[in-house]
């Protein structure tokens, strides 16, 4: 009997380890920095665990995108005054099945809320394929635009997905009309992030 619980006590310790994945502290890029006490007034740090989090690219608002079959989340977010923000987001998936829906679910919400009007003005989101990048990558613009004139205001996001982590990059702040150095902080953190990630998710 004792051999029997000794037994089901191991299970249930393995199930659990298998069952609860996580992501270490100090894992993410931004943590570091977010850890600093900043005494400045104008800008501040924070950081959600929360599985529930909004997918840092939402053009649709509704956050639904990429929620479903998580495991673990990351969000780390830093805002700035009058108008500046960055996020960090690292978020596994139970499976990378699971991941690759997320990746067609923003995919989905940039066709379907791609463009945004009201007031004289409106809001468009931009996508392409970014090569050699995890398994798949994407860029991402959203820019206000006044008529066909873009105007100040907008945001530069990368995502990517290794195996069953997908990972978010995005700086939001008085951008102009797209162009390439836009992104070169944020694909800069994503290839790093990117090395290191299989060593909390399943890449093979």
């Amino acid at each position: 009997m004792q051999k029997i619980i000794i037994l089901v006590c191991a299970a249930l310790v393995a199930g659990t380890a298998a069952a609860a994945p996580g992501i270490p502290k100090g894992f993410l890029l931004y943590e570091k920095a977010a850890a600093t006490k900043d005494r400045d007034p104008e800008t501040n740090w924070k950081v959600s665990d929360s599985p529930k989090a909004r997918f840092a690219v939402d053009p649709c608002g509704r956050g639904a995108v990429g929620k479903a079959g998580r495991v673990a989340a990351r969000t780390v977010r830093f805002t700035g005054v009058p108008d500046f923000m960055k996020v960090e987001q690292v978020l596994l998936y139970g499976s990378r099945a699971a991941a690759e829906q997320a990746m067609a679910q923003v995919r989905a919400a940039l066709s379907a809320c791609g463009a945004k009007s009201g007031g004289g003005s409106g809001y468009r989101y931009a996508s392409a394929a970014v090569a050699g990048l995890g398994d798949d990558a994407l860029k991402v613009s959203g820019q206000v635009y006044y008529g066909k004139k873009a105007g100040i205001g907008g945001d530069r996001s990368v995502v990517v997905r290794k195996g069953n982590a997908v990972l978010v990059y995005l700086r939001a702040g008085e951008y102009a009309e797209p162009v390439k150095r836009d992104w070169a902080d944020q694909l800069e953190e994503a290839t790093r992030m990117t090395a290191k990630i299989c060593g909390i998710a399943t890449c093979a």
